[in-house]
């Protein structure tokens, strides 16, 4: 099985706003943080939107963050979200009716266990985990704290 470029985009727009600590994060720099185009990366940010994994504030000083904490969020939920379809074969396919043996094939059996193993996989890993694991993220990212502005004395 093979994850769309959807997916890992998605999955990269989770953790550059987990790095970033709740803070609002702009999709320039996300797409200039990854190399890729701001179009892209908003046409993914719609099914994270609606699936309640990011939201967005509009607005000059708007900008996208995780909808809850990244310690919620599973991979499994990403890629749920964003691949289309998880057929291994042909036979997995929900019309599928050329093969007679699809109710009784051990390759089927197998497959689905392989399917289902993979999800388990993803299911045991959450986007803190991957933010963690690299605890110089935030650097990598190009996300840098910027102070608060001074308050002049009057």
């Amino acid at each position: 099985m093979r994850l769309t470029r959807q997916t890992n985009y998605a999955i990269r727009i989770l953790m550059y706003c987990a790095a970033n600590d709740g803070r609002l994060s702009r999709i320039p720099q996300i797409a200039a943080a990854y190399s890729v185009s701001e179009l892209f990366l908003f046409k993914i940010l719609q099914p994270l939107v609606e699936h309640k994994l990011v939201e967005t504030v509009r607005g000059r000083n708007g900008g996208v963050r995780l909808a809850r904490p990244a310690a919620d969020i599973t991979l499994f939920d990403v890629v749920r979200v964003t691949e289309e379809n998880f057929a291994m074969a042909e036979c997995f396919e929900k019309d599928s009716t050329d093969c007679p043996l699809v109710d009784s094939c051990s390759l089927n059996e197998a497959l689905r266990k392989a399917l289902g193993a993979f999800f388990e996989v993803l299911e045991s890993y959450s986007i803190h985990d991957l933010v963690k694991a690299r605890p110089h993220m935030r650097d990598l990212l190009g996300l840098t704290d910027i102070p608060a502005p001074r308050v002049m004395a009057s």
